[in-house]
Formats: C-alpha cells, structure tokens, sequence
C-alpha cells in the first residue's frame, strides 16, 4: 500500500528507476509520467551520416569543448562500403567530416569505416545496464537490451547532450509486454518482435511509450535476442525499450574483452510498478515470422507466404546479431551437406554483412564465410550495406529481396524496391531456391555444439552474483514563489493545405540518400522526392501547412525530414499524433506543430482547404467554414523551447544552463 506521505517513494518501472538515478534536481524521491526532467546523461553516440547535420549544430554553437570525449561515440557505418567511398564524393565528405572532428575532440571511441556497423560494437563491448544513451539514430533503442535507458533523438538534441552532458525528457508511460512459452530452436529475436508488431501493431500501443519487455520466457532470452527485440522497438512505435538486466547481461558483461565492469546497476520495476497496459504473447508454438512490404507489422506466418519468388537475399545490418549469423550459417552448411546447390543467380544477388570486425574475422577463422561463399553469398565488410539503399549495395526497381534488417518502407532498399522481413534463418533457408522456404526443416539438422563452439557458450557457464539496486536520488527542495518566464510564440499562418494519411515515415519526407544535404533548400527540393514529387511546387503555390493523420514522422531519427519541410517553406503540421523522435526535432528546428483530434477538423481540412492558425493560442480556423477547433496546449518545456527559436537559439543564449533556465 502507498503511503499517504507524500515524500514517500511510489512504485516505479524499470525506466522511471533509470531516470531517476539520472535526473537534476527531483522534487520528490520518485518520478512519474509527465514529470520533465533535467537528466545527466551517460553516453552520446552517432554515425558519419547523423554526423554531417550535427557538425552544422555543432558549427553554430561556437564549436565549445565537448563535456566528456571519452563518452562520445562515433562510427562510419552508413554510407562507407569501399565501392561507394571509391566512387562518390559525397561519401567521402561524410567520413573526413567525422575523421576532423574525431581528431579534433580527441575522441577515444571513434570507430573508421567498415570496422563496425555503430550499434554492434558500442552493445557487445561499452554500453552498461543502468545507463542513459542518447544517439542520433532510431535504433539507438537496441541498447535497452543491456539494460540502459537508450533512446533515438535528432542530431540538435545529441549535439547538445554530448556538450553539456545532459539533456531534457519527459517521463514517458510504460507499457509491459510479456512473453510467455518457450520458443522453438531457432526462433529469435527477429522471429519474436515480428509476432509483437502483427500482434499489437505498429504506432499503436507502444507510440511513444516505453516498452519494457518481461514475462517468464524473457529470462530465457540471450542478450543477441534482446538486442534484435528492443532494436525494432523504433519500429513498434516505442520510445525506448528495455529489458531487465540479469544473469545473461552479467555473464555478457564478464566475456567482454575488457573484462566485467562493477559499475553496472541492476534496476528491477517495481512488483506494482505503474504500467498503463499490459500484452502477453505467447511464443510456445510460435512459426517463423515474415513481414510483407511496406510496413514492419504487415507481419505472416511464414506457412501463409511459402514459395513467393525473390530476386535477392540480404543477411545483415543492425538488427541482425552474430547469434542470428552464425544459425544462419550452420544452416546452410546443413543444407549443403544434404545436397542442396543454389539456384544460379546474379552476383551480388545474395549478400551477408556482419555487424563488426570481430565478427568478420571470428568467422574467418572458424570457416562460417566459406560455408555463406559456398551457398553463393557474397560477404561484405562491415556496414548497414542494404538496409538504407544508399550505399553501393541497392535494390534494383521492382526487386523483391528478402533481408533480415528491419525496415521495408518505400524505396526502402532502393527506388522501386521490395522489401520483405525475416529472420537471418529464414533467409538463409529461402537462398537456396530463390523462395520464401519455412527454416524449420533445416534448423533440425543444425549442430548445436557446433553453433555453441562458434559463440563461446560455455556448457557449464559460471554465472556471476548480481545484487539489485534502488536509485539513488538527487531531491532538492522546491523555492516557494517561482514565477515561470512568459513563453507564448504568437504569429498567425493563412495558408492551404497538403494532407496526408497515417505512419507517413521521414524515409518518405527525405529518402535516405539526400541527408548529405544541409542546406535548406537543397532538401526542400528533394522532400517527399519519390512519395510526391509535386510537394514542393505546390508549397510555392501556398500549400503550406501539412494536415496528416497518426504517427506523422516515424521511422529514422533523421533532423533532415524538418529541414526539408523548412527549405520546402512549409510552415506548420498539424496531425492526430507525431512520432517522438521527430516531434523533438520540430521542437529544436522551432517549426510549429499542433496535434488536433477532432474528427470533425479532418473531415473539413482536405488537400487545398484554407486554413488559419493562430500560433499564440492554438486555435485553428477553417476558412470556408469558419469553423474553429483548438489543437493541444504543449508543455512548458516545448513552449520555452519555441519562444526561443529552438534549441540552438536557447543553448547560446542560456550555455551550460539552459535546461535549468528553460524548465524553472
């Protein structure tokens, strides 16, 4: 029972527990959702490709002392294969913009092109649980595997952590996914977190919420599964997601090269910890899981899709660990061993890429790539290579590959392509044939001792103690008679209307080979280049404020999609709801955004309305109706933010203390 004290600490979750260790100056010894928090933050990581937008913030705050270089990190992961960085320039400017700042900074973790795809090494080697991890990229929330509180945010909010060392958050509401039932050998990750997504969908229950994933059968879970889960957590719509910390996490923790690290911390929710939802699924008969385009919760059992015809096959990027590479590889060594010979195809037609240097010279020497040669797979060096469609590495127009990383938008591979989802065991199994083929038969004949040689899983495993821990808070009493600062932005918009429909991605805004750019009006010609080339004429007619439904902006953390939105010279957005990531990044860029939810205002507001905004009191008027509906009044912290023209403007004004200004 709570006690009626009200400076009694409350249940809290796994996440809240993680913040409140975190957090500057708590009013009261437990945090909630709602709560905004100053936050100290632990880590800041990044790519060459988030880089490049983030040197432009860095170049406009002076270019200060970083807080700490030995907790930034940096990787070349995105666009640096050798054929790309032989042949396009631009590629070659993204990594020597990283190498001057690396250098620059003197950082300790700065990792060159085709050493490591970023999440890979910075999981199997830094993270902590009980951390916070801020990065410039969306599935910065594969780290929650470990533990850490590990969110994605735009390249402002990263610049400004790996400056100051902290950052704002609200406390977001956690939802608890539990699973229940042990899966089948050769079930994973990928396999698991496709079932949640067909299950629950995506941008739904977990749209901008913290996912904790629990439930008897996570325990069983290896930390290569938890990773895959809580990296397509960016995909269920999640804010972060995490699982408790363990004895698999602290084994982990003792195999690393540098030995086990004591400063962990071994949070656990509260037994009433304050989840607004709970969703069990259940995994003891679960089949392999594929996702059709466009849409990772477009989810089948792979029996519904057997023998769909493919022109590719892709074994790689973030979400693919080497537990899945290593099955994958096995599994092909039993089918070759049983008589199986691949289809002939193109080379190039099937591609793996492993996720680090360790892992690419770990399976040299135990002979997994000449098992993937034998099959007719080319192995790449390390690098997102497919996934993004922006490297060398692309899928043609009307080409349906097969991949096990963790998108399938539009043009997602490439312009025209097709991307469907599955685990690396499922796209090692449908390599053979060129079709979608149920893995099962061939996981069977996997050598297990084999597959347990190749990952060092011991037998007899010596698992260390863990002991628990409670955070320790940072309570500061409040001063009676504080007056916040005047934060209201005024201004009035009149402009059409461009309307759009649910889950529109920043993949569509601003594909994924135009974030080179940085200028505004060069990514103002290329937003929604493919989705709908004539957006930015139709901006220069006077469409200028977007009208879109739910989830607006999901997808990669990418700050491009607002820039080009600005350099398109779209004034405003309004939507039913925003995806967190980009909202922030509406929020720092300082271009208005409003969430209305009356039905009635989208019946009205179709492609070419009229429509008038009134920044200062959030009341929107349809012009040819007169009909007024009022948007959502944001939080103070949001309309400090935008009185002072975004995080930029606020950081020059208010330097080390500008959190602490902005939230008084």
């Amino acid at each position: 029972m709570v006690s009626s004290d009200s400076n009694a600490r409350r249940p809290m979750t796994l996440t809240q527990k993680i913040l409140a260790q975190h957090a500057v100056g708590l009013p009261r010894p437990w945090v909630q959702a709602g709560d905004m928090l100053q936050v100290r933050v632990d880590w800041t990581i990044a790519s060459e490709l988030a880089w490049n937008g983030m040197d432009r913030t860095y170049s406009l705050l002076g270019r200060p002392k970083i807080a700490n270089p030995d907790r930034f990190y940096l990787a070349l992961d995105h666009t640096v294969d050798p054929g790309t960085l032989a042949s396009d320039p631009r590629a070659r400017k993204l990594a020597d913009l990283s190498r001057a700042f690396a250098k620059e900074s003197g950082l300790k973790h700065f990792y060159d092109a085709n050493v490591t795809i970023m999440h890979t090494k910075f999981y199997r080697d830094l993270v902590q649980p009980g951390e916070v991890v801020l990065g410039a990229d969306s599935h910065t929330s594969s780290h929650g595997g470990m533990g850490a509180f590990a969110v994605g945010l735009g390249g402002a909010d990263i610049t400004a952590a790996m400056v100051l060392g902290q950052t704002w958050l609200e406390v977001p509401e956690a939802i608890a996914v539990e699973y229940e039932g042990e899966p089948q050998f050769g079930i994973g990750g990928k396999d698991i977190i496709l079932k949640t997504l067909g299950a629950l969908g995506r941008n739904t229950v977990a749209m901008e919420r913290s996912v904790e994933f629990r439930g008897n059968a996570a325990q069983s879970f290896t930390t290569d599964m938890r990773f895959t889960i809580c990296n397509m957590t960016a995909e269920f719509g999640g804010l972060n997601g995490i699982f408790e910390p363990d004895e698999q996490v602290a084994e982990w923790l003792m195999r690393r090269r540098r030995g086990y690290n004591d400063t962990a911390r071994y949070f656990r929710a509260d037994d009433d910890a304050p989840y607004i939802a709970h969703f069990p699924i259940q995994l003891a008969a679960l089949p392999p899981q594929v996702a059709k385009p466009f849409s990772p919760d477009n989810v089948f059992d792979v029996a519904d899709v057997i023998g769909q015809e493919l022109d590719g096959c892709f074994i790689g990027a973030c979400t693919t660990t080497e537990e899945e590479l290593a099955l994958a590889a096995l599994m092909l060594d039993a089918a070759l061993k049983s008589g199986a010979t691949p289809k002939p195809v193109e080379s190039g037609m099937r591609i793996v890429v492993p996720g680090d240097m360790w892992i690419a010279d770990h399976f040299r020497k135990t002979g997994l790539w000449d098992i993937y040669e034998q099959a007719g797979f080319v192995v790449d060096v390390p690098g997102c290579s497919m996934c993004l469609g922006i490297a060398s590495r692309k899928a043609g127009k009307g080409e349906t590959w097969l991949s096990s990383q963790n998108r399938n938008f539009e043009n997602r591979m490439g312009e025209g392509s097709l991307a469907w989802l599955a685990s690396a065991a499922t796209v090692a199994a449908s390599a053979f044939d060129m079709r979608v083929t149920d893995p099962r038969p061939l996981l069977a004949q996997v050598d297990r001792d084999r597959l347990d040689s190749v990952l060092m899983r011991r037998r007899a495993r010596l698992v260390p103690e863990i002991h628990l821990s409670e955070p320790e808070m940072q309570v500061v009493a409040q001063q009676e008679g504080a007056h916040a600062t005047e934060t209201a932005s005024g201004g009035t918009i009149r402009a059409k209307v461009q309307r759009f429909g649910d889950a529109v991605d920043t993949d569509a805004i601003i594909p994924g080979e135009f974030c080179h750019l940085t200028k505004l009006e060069d990514l103002g010609d290329k937003c929604f280049y493919y989705v709908r080339p004539e957006f930015r004429q139709r901006a220069k007619d006077g469409a200028t404020i977007v009208v879109a439904g739910e989830g607006w902006g999901s997808g990669s953390s990418r700050e491009h999609a607002v820039w080009a939105l600005q350099g398109a010279g779209i004034q405003a957005i309004i939507a039913r709801s925003y995806a967190f990531i980009h909202k922030r990044n509406l929020v720092n860029e300082a271009l208005p955004y409003l969430i209305i939810t009356d039905p009635d205002f989208y019946a009205l507001a179709d492609e070419s309305a009229e429509l008038e905004i009134d920044l200062a009191t959030g009341l929107v008027r349809d012009l040819a109706t007169g009909r007024e509906f009022q948007a959502q009044v944001a939080s103070p912290m949001i309309q400090a933010l935008t009185a002072e023209g975004g995080l930029v403007a606020a950081v020059k004004r208010h330097g080390a203390d500008v959190f602490t200004a902005l939230s008084a």
